[in-house]
């Protein structure tokens, strides 16, 4: 935000002072066509920065920083335009502004390509497309995944920092780059290994889940069958055939008892037929 302050005072001042664009600070530029562009909202597109940026100049190529693995936006780009004398215009204006609630950064920029990095005009929807089939074999390729949007790491957001504040001249700047991108190339690994791990536990813990309702389905259906039988049981016990059954055994006679019976019969009888005759 110092940078945009201080922009924004030189601007003051050379229109309070009256100074031609000739003596303007400006002219420190006159050999680069490219702005620097930070604090994008990260839903913008290379087609959106485009359409936002061609109302001050011709853009005839751009590079918007995005995550390697992920192919998400990471909040700043590269533009180049036509005309030098647009980005003059695109400093001014843009920096500082509000875009969907995020104060954007600009200025201008030497920017030094890679050696296999292609330059041509790339601004007629090649990038676009090319970012949204990128974005798509993410997205199939994430096993269900589902990458939700995530704020910049500290170390991307120091790493930015540094790409827009230190002079392409400074002799230190390669060197701290790469002190800096390897300490956010360690903090996505380590990104990438917790959510490993995170996904990890939760199917653990579903599978867990589905154990233990299984196990839970299956002692209910074992008090089920014990119930039925129980009750089977009880039904059968309690029927005439069954209570028929044990009266039966109930009448049974050992041989001597049914021998005495047999014996006391015959007496009374006797002695009724004998109380007869008298």
């Amino acid at each position: 935000m110092n940078s945009i302050r201080s922009i924004q005072k030189l601007n003051e001042r050379e229109l309070e002072e009256a100074i031609s664009p000739s003596a303007s600070w400006h002219t420190d530029y006159r050999d680069t066509a490219f702005i620097y562009i930070g604090g994008l909202p990260f839903e913008v597109s290379e087609g959106d920065i485009i359409t936002l940026f061609s109302q001050f100049g011709e853009p005839v190529w751009i590079k918007l920083a995005r995550d390697k693995e992920t192919g998400k936006s990471r909040g700043f780009a590269w533009l180049k335009y036509e005309d030098q004398r647009s980005t003059d215009l695109a400093v001014d204006n843009f920096g500082g502004a509000d875009v969907m609630g995020r104060v954007l950064r600009v200025d201008h920029t030497r920017y030094k390509p890679a050696k296999d990095e292609d330059m041509r005009d790339n601004t007629m929807g090649e990038v676009a497309e090319s970012g949204r089939s990128k974005r798509r074999r993410t997205d199939s390729g994430s096993d269900s995944e589902s990458e939700e949007e995530r704020d910049p790491l500290p170390e991307e957001i120091e790493l930015a920092t540094l790409e827009r504040e230190l002079d392409d001249d400074d002799p230190m700047k390669p060197a701290m780059l790469k002190r800096v991108q390897d300490k956010v190339d360690v903090a996505l690994a380590k990104l990438k290994k917790k959510r490993r791990r995170e996904k990890e536990r939760e199917r653990e813990k579903k599978h867990h889940s589905r154990r233990h309702h299984r196990e839970r389905s299956k002692d209910r259906d074992q008090r089920r069958i014990r119930d039925d039988s129980r009750t089977r049981n009880r039904s059968r016990s309690a029927s005439p055939k069954a209570i028929k059954v044990a009266g039966s055994r109930r009448a049974r006679r050992s041989p001597e008892s049914e021998f005495r019976h047999r014996e006391h019969r015959r007496r009374e009888r006797r002695d009724e037929s004998s109380r007869d005759r008298d």
